[in-house]
């Protein structure tokens, strides 16, 4: 079983900041990419931020120079910075890893359960 945690989230004014962060436990042979995705109300889930295992990244046009995304190999852990938060940022933040339990095996993809972030005006 592989388990994804997020935690970071809460409330804060418009111009502010948050660090979400994601650990992976469980029964991990490695870690492939992992991102974050969020989803606001009424709204579809989508990309916020995407990182490979070499540590390339890729974000939405929406958060770009605003959101940082890192990740920890060590720990199992990614990291989403998020700073100058406006409003249209509210929304459930998930994480999500492509993990390979097994060697000479697929990756799957695991998420995690959410967290919420709300940005004041």
């Amino acid at each position: 079983q592989v388990q994804l945690v997020e935690s970071g989230g809460g409330l804060v004014q418009a111009g502010g900041s948050l660090r979400l962060s994601c650990v992976a436990s469980g029964s991990i042979f490695s870690i492939n990419a992992m991102g974050w995705y969020r989803q606001a109300p009424g709204k579809q889930r989508e990309l916020a931020a995407h990182i490979t295992s070499g540590g390339m990244t890729t974000y939405a046009d929406s958060v770009k120079g605003r959101f940082t995304i890192s990740r920890d190999n060590a720990k199992n852990t990614v990291y989403l910075q998020m700073n100058s938060l406006k409003p249209e940022d509210t929304a459930v933040y998930y994480c999500q890893g492509s993990i390979f339990i097994a060697p000479m095996t697929a990756a799957y993809y695991y998420w995690g359960q959410g967290t919420q972030v709300t940005v004041s005006s």
